[in-house]
């Protein structure tokens, strides 16, 4: 039985591969990377690195070739490239015969209206055609991603957010992966969606957190999306970006992020990381 990890030159993929590698024989893992030089320590562990781009079907038909069991990580780029690219990645694990096919999605993808939502509604749409069996990991929000705002903090800098009173279900990367690795390995996930998401927490609740962990009050300045854009850009964020900063604070005062489940706890086994320690972990406070 071989299982492959797409994407494991990136983060979270790295991150699953590492974690299945403490339970699972390096020999039963692959890896589908668009770069295997970059892979090449997996490959001295045993991995066996192939070359996958989702740009490319053909090489997609190669990489999948003997694979039984397929997590599909979600790729980056503007919506049209990933929903291309995460059909074209589940169009040829189908054509490969691949028996269970895990896909990291969005929290609450059916019916969010994030605008990064549509690459995984039409991956997960894609993924219920092929008729083989599935598990979709509807993952939340990397506490990872609030690192260089807390850091911004950290010298101190207010906590500005347009996402008004609106919830979000932080938890760590390194969760996420390992929740993934055991959907992988494990039984029983056949034709399952999973919501995982940390406790839910509106930016008050969570920047109250980040100042007990720093030891100080932090101030939090709530603006409009146009203030809060202005704001981005004099602190130097690129141009290009601000939109995508703005749409995320607008999903998060929309509700979109705000999941309260249980599956977290039911994949690792324990509950998920609380904020405060994750947030210690990522600071390197003891």
């Amino acid at each position: 039985m071989k299982w492959l990890v797409t994407g494991a030159n990136g983060k979270l993929g790295r991150a699953v591969v590492e974690t299945l590698l403490k339970t699972v024989p390096a020999d039963r893992l692959a890896v589908s990377v668009r770069d295997p030089a970059k892979a090449e320590d997996l490959r001295a562990k045993g991995v066996e690195v192939r070359q996958g781009d989702f740009d490319r079907p053909d090489s997609l038909d190669k990489a999948f070739a003997g694979v039984e069991r397929i997590l599909i990580i979600s790729t980056d780029g503007d919506n049209e490239t990933r929903i291309r690219q995460h059909t074209n990645a589940v169009e040829a694990a189908a054509r490969a015969g691949v028996r269970f096919i895990a896909y990291t999605s969005l929290a609450n993808a059916g019916a969010s209206r994030l605008f990064l939502a549509p690459p995984h509604q039409a991956a997960e749409t894609a993924i219920f055609k092929t008729g083989i069996p599935y598990s979709i990991l509807r993952n939340n929000w990397y506490l990872e991603n609030e690192l260089s705002t807390v850091q911004a903090v950290r010298q101190g800098a207010p906590w500005v957010t347009s996402a008004g009173s609106g919830r979000v279900g932080w938890a760590l990367r390194r969760e996420y992966a390992e929740a993934a690795a055991n959907v992988l390995s494990g039984d029983g996930h056949e034709n399952t969606i999973y919501e995982l998401s940390g406790r839910p927490l509106t930016q008050d609740e969570f920047v109250a957190i980040v100042g007990e962990v720093l030891g100080r009050e932090v101030p939090v300045r709530h603006v409009d999306d146009e203030t809060y854009a202005n704001i981005m850009r004099q602190a130097g964020v690129p141009e290009a970006v601000i939109p995508f900063l703005v749409g995320i604070q607008q999903g998060i005062r929309e509700g979109n992020l705000d999941v309260k489940s249980d599956d977290f706890a039911k994949l690792l086994g324990r509950p998920p990381t609380p904020v405060r320690e994750g947030l210690k972990e990522l600071l390197g406070i003891g």
